[in-house]
């Protein structure tokens, strides 16, 4: 039986949220919280969206989305302000502005779409565990 939209789009959560922490994790599974600075391992970090998750056109870029603590995350309201200055200075003056004109976009997935984007997610996944030889 087909997997729902919706249990899809979960499923391309995870495997996004996994992408995210441990791009850029060491070899140990450390990684740094975006806003605080702060390392922890990616099992014990969120992936950050400095646009909501519920605009789509925003949810899976990877330049809205980063490695950071459910401090920040949850308790400090995404931190927005600090991550918006940290986007700034990481792409270049104007980045988080940009972001927030993309979120206003019409923005609609095909089955397909989340199909391929859980594939290429979980691949990539895969991929880095194995070359930093993390579990």
């Amino acid at each position: 039986m087909k997997k729902t939209v919706s249990k899809l789009k979960k499923e391309l959560d995870k495997w996004f949220s996994l992408y995210i922490r441990l791009k850029d994790c060491n070899e140990y599974g450390m990684v740094q919280c975006y806003t605080s600075g702060r390392v922890y391992h990616y099992k014990k970090i969120h992936a950050g969206h400095f646009i909501s998750r519920r605009h789509l056109s925003t949810r899976w870029l990877e330049q809205n989305v980063k490695p950071q603590s459910a401090a920040d995350n949850l308790f400090g309201q995404g931190e927005q302000y600090k991550f918006g200055l940290h986007l700034d200075s990481e792409y270049g003056l104007g980045t988080a502005e940009e972001l927030q004109l993309i979120a206003r976009q019409p923005f609609k997935m095909m089955r397909i779409d989340y199909v391929e984007k859980i594939s290429y997610y979980k691949d990539l996944v895969n991929k880095i565990k194995k070359e930093k030889n993390i579990e």
